[in-house]
């Protein structure tokens, strides 16, 4: 459940700390990288995908130069979600292509966005904080890190959804007809879903119950996974390239989008994790060795 909003005064010295404030800045930073992605898709003048990708990286440069303005990276973290509920409905709409097909996975697709902003709402405490990783990036990086910023923290992500919601954007444009077929990829995005779900509820019970950083959770998914809300991340986005290839297999070169994830996972999120925790975390090492990385199935 999200918190009730901050009625304390603002003042210049907790005004990051405001979380209403917050929500009312960022929101406002979105809505103006809508209107901008909205005019650049109106006139690119190029083929649908080029227009949606520079309408895309324009919407991006946006929320790049509202992050710098507030001193926050995280102000792009709900992106990687919004970004699909925008693009999505807005491309069906204009396309006028709404058969069972469209419908069934831009439905799969905007209730894992609607549930995965939600959860980035509920655990959003204010402009004071941002992502642990991206305050690594800045002490690494230095004067580069606002380049280093937009290059890896913006577009990397920007990119990589964007391949990622290709398949449905494919299966929008050709009006994909219906078949039995994808609906084991449909299955194979909800299962994902419920996965990440459960996962993040789980792990925001468990925080709730243990403020100090060294506990580690092993109840639940965590129990078998060391990583559950990955492996749903990682598995919405392979159903949703199946259910395409299923509809149309010589759109198989769409699968690059959720090799791109998967990698994303599997060589930048999960080892920098582990790092961390294997630093700060009492007992990581035991658990890592116990525990799957990925697969919630007991180890031997």
């Amino acid at each position: 459940m999200i918190n009730n909003f901050d009625t304390s005064p603002i003042t210049k010295q907790n005004w990051k700390a405001n979380r209403t404030l917050g929500f009312l800045l960022i929101s406002l930073s979105y809505i103006t990288a809508l209107i901008i992605g909205l005019i650049v898709y109106k006139n690119a003048g190029l083929s649908i995908w080029m227009n949606l990708l520079l309408a895309d990286l324009a919407a991006t440069f946006v929320i790049w130069v509202s992050n710098l303005l507030l001193n926050n990276a995280s102000v792009y973290d709900p992106y990687w979600s919004v970004q699909p509920l925008v693009i999505l409905p807005l491309l069906a709409l204009q396309q006028g292509n709404f058969n069972l097909t469209t419908v069934l996975v831009c439905s799969t697709v905007i209730l894992w966005g609607v549930r995965l902003t939600l959860n980035w709402a509920s655990t959003f405490h204010g402009l004071h904080e941002q992502d642990w990783r991206y305050d690594q990036i800045k002490d690494k990086t230095g004067m580069l890190y606002p380049l280093v910023n937009l290059l890896g923290i913006q577009l990397m992500p920007t990119l990589i959804v964007y391949a990622c919601i290709a398949p449905v954007v494919y299966m929008i444009i050709h009006a994909s007809s219906f078949s039995l077929w994808i609906l084991p990829g449909i299955l194979i995005s909800l299962l994902g879903l419920s996965l990440e779900a459960v996962a993040d509820h789980q792990m925001q019970d468990f925080r709730s119950k243990n403020t100090g950083r060294n506990a580690i959770i092993r109840e639940g998914l965590w129990k078998y996974s060391r990583h559950p809300n990955y492996l749903g991340e990682i598995m919405m986005w392979w159903g949703a390239f199946l259910a395409c290839l299923a509809a149309d297999p010589s759109a198989w070169r769409l699968g690059l989008g959720a090799l791109l994830n998967t990698a994303l996972f599997l060589f930048i999120s999960i080892p920098l994790a582990e790092k961390r925790m294997a630093k700060y975390k009492n007992g990581f090492t035991e658990y890592q060795n116990q525990t799957r990385m990925l697969l919630p199935f007991a180890k031997k």
